[in-house]
């Protein structure tokens, strides 16, 4: 043990040296005050700290900081338009920050932790499968399991219904099988075994950033989420791989007529089985639990402001009349323009990825200030949609703000931008609109009994650790 000790000693005098250089050329952007050998990590207690912390940091010292993880990581954190611009749209920095290698364990080298060639590969493999006539054809599959979602919230109304746990099931029989091309009745309590180990893997990666024990590899097997994340992934990978196993089967019986994520890529065989499992780890993730953050949080703005509800339902019925579940098209989604306002507004306030980071694979000169390579540099989203010089009363929900409104393209960025924008975003947002405009259709959405407040959690993706709570009442 003393051994060990002294051996991990070195190991953080040498990270502590190997940082010292960065640290000093960061030292012209401020510095909140700092905990001395612990940086900043013990202002954030909890993901529940995070949002609140980072936006007090960029009110009281600027739009750039420099921050430090327990003195051995120096990296910076912004809010600044410019910066954004620089980062997001060169085609060089493509590199994601240190924090997403702890997603390496559960999502290998798929499209969101990968980089370089590797990436360029990939992407351009896999974009097609997001092409919009591609996406029609999932409108129908939309349509289906909205439809089993609003029973499920009939049989839960009241004046106090918690969100997510209905609909994350839902977002996740829909991503099987669009993208995945298979059934998985998640809704009707198959499988939600795999809702609950993405929850527990989510929660150890943000833990892992804010705790000095966990943060690095040497030293995070002693802590007991080391052994809790052994056992999520073994459930999350038999569930991708089982998947994966199942559309192969049913595609040696019949001739899909259409075309998955998956199937595209089982029919081109341009990924090893590695690949093929990792993409779909990744998707399986990103494609239902972001959605589903989303929905919660569109639906519970709804509920909070009756006047919005009321223009959505009368869009509606501009479209369908007094029809409660009718045939609803891929070009009748793209004419519910007020709703989409209202996704966009929701998606300003509640960004499903709260913060995204990069890091600097070259040295570049912004303004007065040299950003080495090497720098982390995390992209606060959370508060770049809360700038009021490009969004007037920035804490108001007002969807009519997206009316005619025109933004430089980096300071609304809910799928992040540039050549690593999310390539699902247009999958996403059919996806919210059939799946809220079913339920604003069908029911009267209320303000809780008592009163719900938010209280955010900035994990992998946005969530509130109290729930989301609703009232819920059928219209008649």
């Amino acid at each position: 043990m003393f051994v060990f000790a002294v051996i991990l000693c070195i190991f953080i005098l040498y990270l502590y040296h190997r940082n010292e250089k960065l640290n000093r050329i960061l030292g012209t952007f401020p510095e909140p005050p700092k905990k001395f050998l612990l940086g900043h990590v013990l202002d954030i207690k909890s993901t529940t700290d995070v949002l609140d912390v980072f936006s007090k940091y960029i009110n009281d010292f600027g739009p750039t900081i420099k921050l430090r993880a327990a003195t051995l990581f120096a990296g910076l954190g912004t809010t600044d338009y410019q910066l954004c611009e620089l980062l997001l749209s060169n085609n060089r920095i493509l590199s994601k920050s240190l924090n997403y290698q702890y997603a390496r364990n559960w999502l290998g080298n798929g499209l969101l932790t990968s980089d370089g060639d590797y990436w360029r590969r990939h992407r351009k493999i896999l974009t097609p499968a997001f092409h919009f006539e591609v996406l029609k054809q999932f409108v129908e599959t939309f349509e289906s399991v909205g439809g089993i979602f609003v029973e499920k919230l009939e049989n839960s109304q009241g004046s106090s219904v918690d969100l997510p746990p209905l609909i994350t099931l839902c977002t996740l029989d829909v991503i099987c099988e669009t993208a995945m091309g298979t059934k998985i009745n998640a809704q009707n309590g198959e499988n939600a075994n795999y809702v609950e180990n993405v929850k527990e893997m989510c929660r150890i990666l943000i833990d892992r950033g804010l705790s000095p024990l966990k943060i690095l590899n040497t030293t995070y097997w002693m802590t007991k989420d080391y052994y809790k994340e052994k056992k999520s992934l073994k459930i999350l990978h038999t569930f991708t791989s089982n998947v994966i196993e199942k559309r192969k089967a049913e595609r040696s019986e019949e001739n899909p007529t259409k075309l998955a994520f998956l199937d595209l890529l089982l029919k081109g065989e341009m990924l090893t089985d590695q690949e093929l499992q990792e993409e779909v780890d990744t998707f399986m993730f990103e494609g239902h639990d972001t959605t589903a953050s989303s929905i919660c949080f569109v639906l519970y703005c709804l509920a909070n402001h009756p006047q919005v509800q009321g223009k959505v339902l009368r869009e509606q019925i501009e479209l369908f009349g007094d029809a409660k579940a009718p045939i609803v098209t891929y070009q009748e989604l793209q004419k519910m323009k007020y709703l989409e306002q209202v996704i966009k507004e929701t998606l300003r306030l509640y960004p499903a990825v709260p913060i995204i980071g990069r890091c600097v694979t070259e040295d570049i000169i912004f303004g007065e200030h040299l950003i080495p390579k090497d720098t982390n540099i995390a992209i606060f989203i959370y508060g770049i949609h809360r700038n009021p010089k490009f969004f007037p009363d920035p804490e108001t929900f007002n969807p009519d703000r997206f009316e005619n409104l025109n933004l430089p393209p980096f300071a609304y960025i809910p799928f992040s931008a540039g050549p690593r924008n999310c390539i699902g975003q247009k999958f996403a947002m059919l996806e919210i609109k059939s799946i809220v405009s079913k339920v604003v259709r069908c029911f009267e959405l209320r303000s809780a009994e008592p009163y719900h407040n938010l209280l955010l959690s900035a994990e992998t993706v946005l969530k509130s650790a109290n729930g989301i709570k609703i009232g819920i009442k059928k219209r008649i």
